[in-house]
């Protein structure tokens, strides 16, 4: 099987929403949808607030080559303001298993 998850949770900075953070990421899921390999993101934000952005890929390599650009190519993007990078937890892992 070759398919991977980009998982990565974070907080906010203070005195932003869920929906604020969704808000900032429009320029984001534009770049995302252009990449090779995606498959699909969800965001979804917990009880205490942490954030949690879920993006699927055709493999690891197509994840890592993604993340890289966000980084690089998206740094101007209003969503880098939007988080606070102290709380930033960051991984692709590769699916094991998957039920249709």
């Amino acid at each position: 099987m070759s398919e991977a998850l980009e998982m990565t949770t974070f907080r906010l900075v203070p005195g932003l929403s869920g929906a604020d953070f969704v808000r900032s990421n429009r320029d984001i899921d534009d770049y995302l949808r252009r990449q090779p390999g995606f498959r699909w993101r969800r965001i979804t934000e917990a009880e205490d607030g942490t954030i949690t952005d879920i993006v699927a890929w055709d493999s690891a390599g197509d994840g890592r080559r993604s993340a890289s650009g966000i980084m690089t190519e998206m740094v101007d993007s209003p969503v880098h303001a939007t988080i606070d990078h102290a709380t930033v937890d960051f991984r692709i892992v590769p699916v094991l298993h998957r039920v249709s």
